[in-house]
């Protein structure tokens, strides 16, 4: 039995009291987090298990709190063990957003309810801000993972320089927004369906204080599904309708909220599409290189719509073609 599970065992029998703890491991994070499922007096619970020179809980742990506060279904924190990095949590299920896609209307109504909750009535004082660094960061690692460790590719100066400018136009597209708080990974793949309260939300330790459209980007052009254009107008207007009846949209033209709803999912799927590069090259997780081709046409698909992203359009589209 690794060493790691031993301690967790015994962290469980001897701090919590739960006599001979069966842990049934869940799929792993993309993360250095693992997750287990446990039963205990016949109910089903979460262990996370999060070493602690990898990662911090104390995140998660408050972002659990805000968003239960505010009403959102995310997990409870029962117990905690910060020098280890175990929590023990409530279990919200084991159907994903992504495997129940039969029943997307009402599902993603829900998220898109929940998620203008978290944007009203979530507490976000004293979050990261989402900045112009951060911003341009994440757009890095497209060129540093994806294009220069992934494909191997040297861009020339002048393509360097024509990217640069349309990074610089994406990040002053996110920073002009209205700033929320923001989830950073509301997608399908972090959304449970639940009987109540759906959905039951998870992955949220990495929130920030951001650009109003980031979550709605997430959802809605999702890295793993591609949503037909008419479908995913319908969501865009009724999340639209959400906010102006909220206080949060009333002074954001129409034209502008769908031109910053499309520039930021460009900035998304530049960061995400280096981020399953890394997931492989630095971390030997392969699983994520199949959506890097997805990844890569929504950006061409949407760069395609604006002259100012023209460079960046023709770079992309060529490299997907390698």
């Amino acid at each position: 039995m690794p060493a790691r599970i031993k301690k967790l065992q015994n962290w469980l029998q001897t701090e919590l009291n739960i006599a001979n703890p069966q842990l049934i491991a869940i799929t792993n994070d993309a993360s250095f987090r693992r997750y287990f499922r446990i039963i205990i007096d016949g109910t089903s619970h979460i262990v996370m298990d999060a070493p602690s020179d990898k990662e911090d809980c104390r995140p998660f742990i408050d972002i659990a709190n805000r968003l239960t506060i505010s009403g959102i279904n995310a997990p409870k924190i029962i117990a905690s063990n910060l020098t280890q990095g175990f929590l023990l949590l409530t279990d919200l299920g084991s159907q994903l957003y992504l495997e129940n896609l039969d029943k997307a209307d009402t599902l993603y109504k829900d998220a898109i309810n929940s998620l203008v909750t978290i944007q009203v009535k979530t507490a976000s004082d004293g979050l990261p801000i989402y900045d112009h660094t951060l911003l341009h960061n994440e757009m890095n690692l497209f060129t540093d993972w994806l294009v220069d460790k992934h494909l191997k590719l040297s861009l020339s100066k002048i393509q360097q320089t024509e990217l640069a400018a349309c990074f610089e136009l994406l990040s002053q597209s996110a920073l002009i927004q209205p700033q929320v708080f923001v989830h950073r990974d509301y997608h399908s793949r972090n959304l449970m369906v639940t009987s109540n309260n759906n959905p039951g939300i998870l992955d949220f330790q990495d929130a920030v204080i951001g650009p109003i459209t980031y979550d709605l980007v997430s959802l809605l052009r999702d890295c793993y599904i591609n949503w037909p254009r008419k479908q995913l107008n319908e969501w865009l207007e009724y999340y639209y309708i959400l906010i102006y009846q909220n206080n949060l949209g009333k002074s954001i033209a129409k034209n502008d909220f769908l031109r910053w709803f499309d520039w930021m999912g460009i900035q998304r799927h530049l960061k995400a599409s280096g981020i399953f590069a890394r997931l492989y090259h630095r971390d030997g997780k392969s699983g994520y290189l199949k959506d890097i081709p997805r990844t890569l046409n929504y950006i061409i698909e949407v760069s395609a719509d604006y002259p100012e992203l023209k460079s960046l359009h023709e770079i992309v589209n060529r490299l997907s073609k390698i």
